[in-house]
């Protein structure tokens, strides 16, 4: 039986995508199997997404936009979903780091987020609990799309090398995930350094936090904790940051070096040569 159950579409991104979803396939004269029929799904999963049960994929709304000449309306609106799907807490962080023409981070004990595979970041995401696991994934994965842009921000990370050694999701989940830091070697706007456990004392003891910097605006630095995020513009806090993050990328190993590491550490801790 076809899904029909009302929406409020200012309820949230979700009910609201789901809302427009209906009223663009009524207007082309199509049921919900039909629809499904011409986008190779089921009729099932048009009603859940309809009615907000389940999030679209992007997949999905590629192929419906094409199916009802939406000229890209649910893509526009899948960007606002997928991120309505992070932490409410995190989302102004989410919003500005879309926003900023240079991402500064030093990580002390995982990958950034923009840098995950998907299979690391489920099993970070999953470590307490597995609700909504998959939305919660692909919220973090169109995160990432900021760096397949046609004019990406310059991401300059910093990784303790404790993060290369640290077990996320057993020894496939790693090996994967060090291979990937590896691919960012060919793009020019990602750059990675790995401090090395013999550099000491660092200026990143207290923990990992981000600079955020952007052409018209004061810079931005964000640190979180175990259920909140942390945002200041305010000058004095960012330049003593970013002179902290000065000392970082000067004991940090080159880039080249890093990447070198980087293949070690994949090599003798997770069993393969790149």
């Amino acid at each position: 039986m076809a899904n029909i159950r009302d929406l409020d579409p200012s309820a949230s991104p979700l009910d609201y995508y789901g809302a427009e979803l209906r009223r663009f396939r009524e207007a082309a004269g199509l049921n919900q199997q039909q629809l499904g029929a011409i986008i190779f799904c089921t009729g099932s999963l048009v009603g859940q997404i309809e009615t907000a049960r389940k999030l679209p994929t992007r997949e999905f709304t590629q192929r419906v936009d094409a199916a009802l000449g939406t000229d890209g309306a649910l893509m526009r609106l899948l960007k606002l979903v997928l991120r309505s799907q992070l932490p409410p807490w995190f989302q102004p962080y989410a919003e500005m780091e879309a926003r900023a023409s240079h991402i500064y981070s030093f990580q002390a004990q995982l990958v950034h987020g923009l840098l995950q595979t998907e299979e690391y970041a489920r099993a970070v995401l999953g470590v307490l609990h597995q609700d909504r696991l998959d939305d919660r994934v692909a919220a973090r994965t169109e995160r990432q799309r900021i760096l397949e842009r046609e004019n990406p921000p310059l991401a300059w990370v910093v990784l303790s090398e404790a993060v290369l050694h640290q077990v996320i999701g057993g020894t496939e989940v790693m090996r994967n995930q060090l291979a990937r830091l590896l691919d960012f070697r060919d793009r020019e706007w990602v750059q990675i350094q790995v401090l090395p456990f013999e550099a000491g004392a660092h200026g990143g003891l207290k923990g990992s936090f981000t600079i955020l910097r952007f052409d018209d605006d004061p810079d931005i630095v964000y640190s979180e904790s175990y259920e909140s995020g942390h945002m200041s513009a305010n000058p004095v806090e960012a330049k003593a940051r970013s002179l902290r993050y000065d000392h970082l990328q000067a004991a940090a190993l080159s880039v080249e070096d890093s990447a070198k590491l980087i293949a070690r550490v994949m090599e003798e801790r997770y069993g393969e040569q790149p």
